[in-house]
């Protein structure tokens, strides 16, 4: 309970997913191609599919506020089941992005969105193929999204996700300009089961120290690959997020590398303190 009364997301409700029937189109979605604008921030298996946004274009992929009107790309206009979740279910009027995450056997990193923006947005998520192997985290709590539960994400806290399950989790991401209006949902079902925390013991002074003492191994060559050992265990011990950036820069600093200091800094910089409009990461 004590983990419930913290995490700033909340379950906003239930859609009643197994009245559709999806998986020819999740399908469509396994197999369409990424183009791999959000690389710098994930590792493993994690992909972004674009089914609307402001230009109909399936290749425009990177989250930016806009005020045209929401127009279906080429995956959107086959995946008509999704897109009739989306339109029964939620108003279009504030509705500027639909996209579905894919994650398998992978994480991404703690960060904090809409940093380059001046206003946040509201960022809602339905699983629309999940397991207990998927996983979310904000901050200090780890949490799992159970299909068809509409999440709003609290984007402006350090949060992640990581699945290890070898079939991907598809999530439905769904972004409506203004963070204050709430979000109008028709035609939710009544919650059945309570909030998903997992609880996990605290890292040992051992543990953290072997992590750390990894650093002497890191070579500009192996710093990207190296971090995903960091990100992973705030999913199996009791950490804040913002923790991972502590461990990976102590560890950097134990490579005596002044570059790899750098990076390591300059990452949690973009991760979770300031990025600036069209700012990418180069490992």
């Amino acid at each position: 309970m004590k983990g419930i009364s913290l995490l700033k997301s909340q379950r906003l409700a239930v859609l009643p997913i197994d009245s559709y029937d999806l998986d020819a189109e999740l399908s469509v979605v396994d197999r369409h191609e990424y183009g791999g604008e959000y690389d710098a921030l994930t590792f493993g298996a994690w992909s972004c599919h674009v089914l609307a946004n402001g230009s109909g274009a399936e290749s425009d992929i990177a989250f930016r506020p806009h005020s045209g009107r929401l127009a279906l790309t080429e995956l959107g206009k086959q995946l008509p089941g999704i897109m009739s979740l989306v339109t029964e279910h939620f108003s279009l009027d504030r509705l500027q992005w639909v996209r579905i995450f894919s994650l398998r056997d992978g994480i991404m990193a703690p960060h904090v969105d809409f940093l380059e923006f001046a206003e946040p947005g509201t960022r809602l998520q339905v699983p629309l193929r999940t397991s207990e192997e998927s996983l979310h985290s904000e901050n200090d709590i780890v949490y799992h999204l159970r299909r068809g539960e509409v999440w709003k994400i609290h984007t402006t806290e350090p949060h992640s996700a990581r699945s290890t399950a070898r079939t991907a989790r598809l999530s439905l991401c769904l972004d409506f300009s203004d963070a204050e209006e709430p979000v109008a949902i028709r035609n939710d079902v009544p919650a059945t089961e309570p909030i998903r925390i997992i609880e996990r013991p605290a890292a040992t002074e051992a543990e953290l120290e072997e992590l750390v003492g990894s650093g002497r191994t890191m070579t500009p060559e192996t710093i990207r690959a190296d971090f995903r050992r960091f990100a992973a265990l705030h999913y199996e011990r009791h950490a804040h997020a913002a923790a991972v950036f502590d461990w990976y820069e102590e560890a950097a600093r134990r490579s005596g590398d002044a570059g790899i200091v750098a990076k390591a800094q300059a990452f949690r910089r973009y991760c979770i303190e300031k990025r600036a409009d069209g700012e990418t990461f180069d490992w």
